[in-house]
């Protein structure tokens, strides 16, 4: 499930295939000759660098805390914890892969779950079916504005950031009610219940990065998310439905943003209100972590799932070491950005010139 690469149809239409062009197209820089190991090695970072440095960081904080770390229990936490964020961010690697942002998913998550908890007492369906049409139908919106109404995607889901939390203050009464799902009822099993004492949440996500994975590299579809981010007018001339694939990435994300929204509360018993206050930046720094360019044009699921691990093992690892707080996640994860912007523009001159 390895995605990172532009899209093949971001290009203009290939010529005819003539006997003196149809052997192969003209060689880029050094590909006739071996292949560097140095060169081998950038490409291997690219592509798999966040992976690296989460085995890192994982090996070295099992020797550092060894009885509180290393642990089948923090293993259970760390990845039930994993598994919301991840849901989110898939989404958003969708929506950043067509060079566009979603900042409304944090908003979008919190009003999903107060709707999943609001409408639990009526049964599972109508807690899931609400938040994600609801979810959905603010993640239409957004694919609307930003496709058909040529709106900046930064204003659109700003916009729209500030509508769900407004929309989920005005149900709650400004917070002041909050909605309980009932004990024992399936849609708390949902989120409570367990397989081998990893929880259903962290399936859930697994088997959605899964089809996301095949959704991008085996469907026309995913090829056209690529050829989106690529360049919008190339796709546009090579007549693919650009405005149609901006709006269902937007809606896709709305509708995961729900989804993870749906699942917590039913973990929590409770919509918080409170909750997603910032989640669509870690959602953002997970994506970008993982290696999907904010330019657009290529991404990676599996290294969404990467990055989205390696941030709440950095959050475990602050809760381990006990004298600092949680916002320093916030400064590590600024840290890793930079870093991470820094690596991809060394490492795409390295493969140019090796």
């Amino acid at each position: 499930m390895n995605e990172t690469s532009p899209a093949p149809a971001a290009s203009a239409p290939a010529p005819r295939k003539t006997p003196a062009a149809s052997g192969a197209t003209t060689p880029a820089p050094g590909a006739g000759s071996p292949r560097t190991t140095g060169g081998r090695i950038a490409e291997l970072l690219q592509r798999q660098g966040v992976l690296v440095v989460l085995l890192t960081v994982v090996i070295v904080a099992s020797f550092i805390y060894p009885t509180t770390f290393s642990t089948l229990d923090n293993a259970r936490g760390v990845t039930v914890q994993a598994s919301f964020l991840a849901i989110v961010a898939l989404g958003m690697t969708m929506v950043i892969i067509t060079g566009g942002i979603d900042l409304s998913v944090g908003s979008v998550f919190a009003l999903g779950g107060v709707l999943a908890a609001w409408a639990s007492q009526w049964g599972i369906l109508p807690a899931l079916l609400i938040p994600l049409v609801v979810c959905g139908a603010i993640g239409l919106l957004n694919g609307f504005l930003v496709a058909r109404a040529g709106m900046a995607p930064f204003i659109v889901t700003l916009a729209t950031l500030l509508g769900a939390r407004g929309l989920l203050l005005a149900i709650t009464d400004e917070g002041a009610t909050t909605y309980l799902v009932p004990k024992d009822s399936a849609f708390a099993e949902l989120g409570q219940g367990a397989i081998w004492g990893f929880g259903y949440p962290i399936f859930i996500a697994l088997a959605l990065f899964g089809l996301g994975g095949l959704l991008l590299q085996r469907t026309s579809f995913g090829q056209s998310i690529f050829a989106v981010g690529g360049s919008s007018d190339a796709a546009t001339l090579m007549g693919l439905p650009v405005a149609r694939t901006k709006m269902l990435v937007y809606t896709l994300s709305g509708l995961l943003a729900g989804l993870a929204g749906a699942l917590n509360a039913a973990r929590l018993s409770s919509g918080v209100t409170i909750l997603g206050v910032g989640m669509e930046l870690d959602a953002i720094s997970a994506v970008v972590i993982g290696g999907t360019l904010l330019i657009g044009g290529a991404g990676s699921i599996s290294g969404t799932l990467w990055g989205v691990l390696l941030l709440q093992v950095i959050q475990n690892l602050i809760n381990q070491i006990g004298s600092l707080n949680s916002s320093y996640q916030s400064v590590v994860s600024g840290g890793f950005l930079i870093v991470v912007v820094v690596a991809q523009r060394y490492l795409a001159r390295s493969r140019r010139t090796t």
